[in-house]
């Protein structure tokens, strides 16, 4: 799958979620708007309830959903069967889709009203849904390769270019310039701050500062202009991967974090969820089946 067609499966999985939150909300918005009193009157409260055939419906297409979401990324990170089935990165997309789809419906099948024990299921939904997001950030964080697998320290460290020597062999700078280039790129000012936060701060701030010193410096000895966006776009390609080090050690820790909160709250949704499904087939309520 190349960069555009990438773009547009996401573009779809985006607008797909959009038109069906903006049709439930359009057909119901009448109905979910009244108190439970009123509801009954509605003129589509046996269609729009929790056990009507809409009602029903949706909360089966969204428990599919996020079991088939659960399941199928799982299993593709776990059998090695299944290794060279697509790319794990497609894959995740996949899943937060689905991960995303599923709540939502099942958000309207409640006809948000929820207690009892399904409130527990839907308040671990929403926890893991938007732990989710969050983990979705932290990722993202974390350099990876085209398949998906995480680089490791030493593989980001192979990214790096020396770029000292590269602007020594490929450009005709003065050595004044080269001088100064050099050491605008090699200031570390933020790597003795203990504090992460801090630490990213000073490292956001002094990047800048290295940025818009190095290009008034090239503005200065008048390079021209493809020479000079060259030199600037390969000190960007480096503060990055210095970004990327930087960043690693940290994020892969929260990640595995992040998995401990992640993981019980899944787990629980799907056993309720699962309980629900069973008390309700137990009553009698198979919707069209």
């Amino acid at each position: 799958m190349n960069k555009t067609s990438h773009r547009i499966y996401l573009a779809i999985l985006v607008a797909i979620v959009f038109i069906v939150v903006i049709t439930l909300i359009y057909n119901g918005i009448s109905y979910y708007g009244l108190g439970l009193e009123d509801r009954v009157y509605h003129p589509d409260h046996a269609k729009l309830k929790p056990s009507g055939i809409i009602g029903h419906g949706i909360g089966i297409a969204g428990t599919l959903c996020m079991i088939i979401g659960v399941s199928s990324y799982m299993a593709r990170k776990r059998y090695r069967f299944m290794a060279r089935m697509g790319i794990l990165k497609h894959w995740l997309e996949f899943h937060i889709f689905l991960c995303t789809l599923g709540p939502v419906l099942v958000l309207f099948h409640t006809a948000f009203k929820f207690g009892g024990l399904v409130a527990i299921s839907f308040w671990s939904m929403v926890a893991v849904f938007l732990s989710g997001i969050i983990g979705r950030f932290i990722y993202l964080q974390i350099p990876h390769t085209i398949e998906g697998r995480e680089l490791s320290l030493n593989e980001v460290r192979g990214m790096r270019t020396d770029v000292a020597l590269v602007l020594r062999k490929s450009y005709n700078l003065g050595e004044e310039t080269y001088n100064l280039l050099v050491d605008s790129i090699k200031k570390k000012a933020g790597l003795y701050q203990r504090n992460a936060v801090a630490r990213y701060m000073s490292n956001y701030f002094r990047n800048i500062k290295t940025i818009h010193n190095v290009n008034s410096l090239l503005k200065h000895n008048k390079l021209p202009g493809t020479e000079s966006k060259m030199i600037l776009g390969l000190i960007k390609d480096d503060i990055k991967i210095n970004q990327k080090i930087e960043r690693l050690d940290t994020m892969q820790s929260l990640f595995k974090y992040w998995h401990v909160v992640h993981s019980p709250f899944a787990l629980i949704m799907l056993v309720i969820m699962a309980i629900h499904v069973a008390v309700t087939i137990v009553l009698g309520y198979r919707w069209i089946f």
